[in-house]
């Protein structure tokens, strides 16, 4: 990590086929990691406190992560202090955490004593109506997300019928031995982020990312994922059994199901997916083209079912992130609510005391 001056930028759980989809309780998988979570309502100041606190990690010159909110990615869902061994987290909906070991390994920090609990008795109505409007608007983003993601599926397994993997499999060994050394360390640790997830704005890629971590940029050119998911995996096995430590990014239309980057900070190397969803285009990367992998007659046969996928999918994916936005201006009105009711004095008390535990 040694270009992240400015600190890098991923999602940590994201809109999913079947809803919410996040890894936000593997974050605490190196035993030295540290959890704060802070729970309270909407708008009561945690996406701002934690800015703050990645601000003044910042100015020390420590590496920090920034962890994106996936249905407003201007807020922050968590920040990761790695030279502290600390990360702080929004634990609540859809993203609950509670402490596994209180204490030892977690930390709660509450801001509900901000809030004025009687003027928002006052908005009780109202303020449940636009939960259940934001719920609505967020499940029906979900379905029509699930929708997109069967397509791609299809267009994945029709591409698959022209793919050599053996030829595959042979490469990717060949390109691990080149790539990976041995660290003679036992094994290595996994991180699950995404760089890329389907939010209000658009399909969003923290390509900023990707300098920040690796000097050494290979590219696969995989318009479909049926290839680079392969070598990807070959590639996250070898590595953590070599010795070092990896962040996978997975595809949020198939969590857990579809590699797509591959970080190694360590050996200052990204192994990336490009295609027209997110292009991926770097001053001096390789480019390996998936093509050289399939049997292009055989590609060329399925060119009308590829091309209608990938037109409804565009328009699905659009559809999602529309009715996301949607959830995202009625969950505005409903931090109007919450903002009017908190003392946010007492909310800079807690940043202070966070900062200072957390930065010094």
């Amino acid at each position: 990590m040694k270009n992240a001056k400015e600190g890098f930028d991923f999602f940590l759980g994201a809109l999913a086929p079947g809803g919410f989809h996040g890894y936000f309780d593997r974050l605490d998988t190196p035993p030295e990691m540290r959890l704060y979570l802070i729970k309270s309502g909407p708008g009561c100041g945690k996406s701002t406190l934690m800015k703050q606190v990645a601000a003044a990690n910042l100015e020390r010159g420590r590496i920090t992560e920034r962890i994106h909110c996936s249905s407003d990615p201007d807020s922050l869902d968590g920040v990761v202090l790695w030279q502290k061994g600390a990360a702080l987290l929004d634990a609540t909906a859809p993203h609950t955490l509670d402490p596994g070991a209180p204490g030892a390994a977690q930390e709660v920090v509450s801001l509900y004593h901000t809030m004025d609990v009687e003027a928002l008795k006052v908005n009780q109505c109202e303020i449940l109506d636009l939960f259940r409007t934001c719920a609505y608007y967020q499940e029906r983003a979900s379905r029509t997300l699930s929708s997109a993601a069967s397509l791609l599926l299809d267009s994945r397994r029709t591409a698959a019928s022209a793919v050599d993997f053996t030829k595959v499999r042979l490469y990717a060994g060949r390109l691990g031995k080149r790539l990976i050394p041995s660290k003679g360390e036992g094994k290595g640790k996994e991180n699950i982020r995404l760089l890329s997830a389907v939010t209000p704005q658009g399909i969003l890629t923290y390509r900023d990312t990707v300098p920040a971590l690796a000097d050494q940029i290979l590219v696969l050119q995989d318009e479909y994922g049926a290839v680079s998911r392969v070598i990807l995996e070959h590639l996250r096995k070898q590595a953590i059994e070599s010795g070092w430590d990896v962040i996978a990014c997975w595809c949020p239309t198939a969590p857990e199901d579809k590699l797509e980057h591959l970080f190694i900070p360590e050996l200052s190397l990204a192994i990336l997916t490009s295609n027209s969803w997110h292009p991926m285009e770097f001053p001096g990367q390789k480019n390996i083209r998936i093509r050289r992998f399939m049997d292009l007659s055989v590609l060329a046969s399925s060119r009308a079912r590829l091309r209608f996928n990938k037109k409804a999918a565009a328009q699905l994916l659009e559809q999602t992130s529309e009715l996301q936005r949607q959830a995202l201006e009625t969950h505005n009105k409903l931090e109007e609510y919450y903002r009017s009711a908190i003392d946010f004095s007492l909310v800079d008390l807690a940043r202070d005391s966070l900062i200072h535990r957390l930065t010094n």
